[in-house]
């Protein structure tokens, strides 16, 4: 941390320059701690690789972003990075829809910069995918399937990056690992289960506690103007050397809440066992407390047998976040702004959720800021107790954030529910006979009939079921005129797409759309009568790579410079799926 991080920084620093720092990552075996290694880097970073095929990326990731960003806080940089979104494979399966999940753990970890792996030249642009870090990567570069199409996914990226940089990180629980090992390495491949839950936890370690900790008002406050109500500790703190005891010992005579067991013992053969017992009677007494009761030492106490969650509300404070109405796993991040809070929420499941969310904010009107559009709208909330329930729906993947900055005028305001109407009668005409004219220089037909809808990997024609890149469906459709004259907003859902959509109306583009859900308000295009529907369709790289392996193929029409696939590795779905609705919405 001092002779390899340390000196890094300072050469750098003199020569006016700034610097990024990663640590060690994922499970390395390393001496030294990979929070302190990180502690004088402008920008602290971790990494976050994409995963494919399973629920989840390895836990150590999680644990290293969160590093980061404990360290970003504690020192108050306000910024914390990630290598983000690597990959060891499958080779260019990878959307902004599926890199979406990927990307809001990071945020939802406390990372706000990206740093996206990688972007390697391409100095030919007809030679596609073209050149790579042989399996590993993201692929983002030009010559990726959906790259003009990225736009509105690097938006939705940098919205919520700007928002994640705006005031302060507000945390409840400073959790230290211990002194035996890495952050990365203290967990191995579980995640923490003694981690608070509606309560936001930054890791601490020794150094932060020996060299960086003080103790303000009631809470334990860091150089970066990050405070914590109580410390926890985890981990490995179950042995613990004499000047951390010592330290924290001090800072419990101030007032300090210290959570979580006696240590057995020091790692430390240079400490003096007297003074270890010493410290350990003097913070968590002789004997047990009963009954769950804290040990008082001067002015603060000592929660033996307690987990954060039951701490922190035995001194009374309310979850910082909690949902009720769901199971499904919710995350959130919050930040102080000077004029109020800011609240990211992440859905972490596949599924569409409702929940009632509890913040602890009071006095004030909460709005929805949704990354994705940039629509601000008003949420209904009630205000009871110190805090403020907010009913929230939030799509498969979704997130959102709510914000509170201006005063309620109101304790309890309710936002009305729209009327959604399918137009059934179009359904048929919306998901029958459309005309797919498909980009040249990829193998497949200049154009087919589709006279239902359905996956390009399950066409009998070769060319289009190993076909990569854009293709345009286009169709023309009757709208009624009591449609059109009923006043309602009337919304183009396309249902499921893979994997990424433009849509355009009687010559009127409508953007793109490149997560769920697949639909968008058509209303200042349409007229009664005969409409025309123009939808441009991108898949990814991975049918035309297997179609190239056929043996009876005689010409490749992708190049790389690797192999990701054989002739009969599995064939991705791709195209407009359905089904395709026309929706009427009517606002109360």
């Amino acid at each position: 941390a001092e002779n390899h991080y340390g000196a890094i920084s300072d050469d750098l620093h003199a020569h006016g320059m700034k610097y990024y720092s990663e640590a060690l990552e994922f499970h390395r075996p390393m001496l030294g701690d990979d929070m302190e290694m990180r502690s004088e880097a402008d920008v602290p970073m971790g990494a976050m690789w994409t995963w494919a095929g399973q629920p989840g990326p390895d836990v150590d990731y999680i644990a290293d972003m969160r590093g980061a960003a404990s360290i970003a806080h504690i020192y108050g940089q306000n910024v914390a990075a990630a290598e983000s979104m690597t990959s060891r494979g499958p080779a260019w399966s990878f959307s902004p829809a599926t890199l979406k999940k990927v990307a809001d753990l990071e945020f939802a970890s406390g990372i706000n910069r990206f740093e996206i792996h990688e972007s390697t030249h391409q100095p030919v642009p007809d030679m596609a995918p073209g050149l790579t870090l042989g399996p590993y990567g993201l692929w983002f570069n030009r010559n990726q399937t959906w790259a003009s199409d990225a736009g509105p996914w690097i938006t939705y990226l940098t919205r919520c990056s700007y928002l994640l940089q705006q005031g302060h990180f507000f945390a409840d629980v400073a959790y230290f690992y211990g002194e035996e090992g890495p952050l990365t390495a203290v967990f191995g491949w579980n995640e923490p289960e003694d981690a608070p839950d509606g309560y936001a936890y930054d890791y601490i370690n020794s150094d932060v506690i020996l060299n960086h900790l003080d103790f303000q008002g009631d809470r334990w406050v860091t150089p970066g103007g990050t405070s914590y109500r109580i410390l926890y500790l985890g981990g490995n703190s179950q042995r613990m050397t004499v000047p951390v005891l010592r330290k924290l010992r001090d800072l419990v005579a101030q007032g300090g809440v210290l959570v979580g067991k006696r240590p057995i013992d020091s790692p430390s053969l240079a400490d003096d066992d007297k003074e270890f017992r010493q410290l350990t009677d003097d913070l968590w007494g002789k004997k047990p407390a009963r009954d769950g009761k804290p040990h008082r030492y001067r002015k603060g106490k000592v929660f033996a047998d307690m987990t954060p969650n039951q701490a922190l509300a035995a001194l009374g404070e309310e979850k910082d976040f909690e949902t009720a109405g769901t199971d499904a796993k919710l995350l959130f991040v919050h930040r102080k702004l000077d004029d109020g809070d800011l609240y990211f929420v992440d859905n972490r499941t596949s599924q569409a959720v409702r929940a009632d969310a509890t913040f602890r904010v009071d006095g004030k009107m909460p709005e929805f800021w949704d990354p994705a559009t940039g629509a601000v709208t008003p949420a209904g909330y009630r205000i009871a107790a110190g805090r403020t329930t907010v009913p929230i729906d939030l799509d498969a993947d979704g997130t959102v954030f709510v914000i509170f900055r201006k005063p309620a005028t109101a304790t309890e305001w309710t936002q009305p529910e729209p009327d959604e109407t399918p137009l059934a009668s179009l359904d048929n005409a919306l998901n029958h006979g459309w005309i797919v004219n498909f980009q040249p220089g990829r193998g497949a037909p200049e154009s087919a009939a589709f006279d239902s809808l359905s996956s390009w990997s399950d066409n009998p024609d070769y060319g289009i079921k190993y076909f990569s890149g854009t293709a345009t469906y286009t169709k023309s459709v009757d709208i009624p005129e009591d449609a059109i004259s009923s006043g309602a907003h009337l919304w183009l859902d396309l249902g499921d797409v893979k994997d990424l959509a433009s849509v355009a109306v009687n010559g009127q583009y409508f953007g793109i759309l490149w997560k769920t859900p697949y639909k968008v308000d058509v209303t200042s295009a349409l007229h009664s009568g005969s409409n025309q529907i123009v939808i441009q369709v991108t898949n990814l790289w991975v049918n035309r790579m297997i179609g190239d392996e056929q043996p009876w193929s005689l010409k490749k029409y992708a190049f790389a410079d690797f192999t990701p696939y054989k002739a009969d590795s599995p064939l991705l779905p791709s195209g407009l799926l359905g089904p395709v609705r026309m929706i009427s919405v009517r606002q109360p």
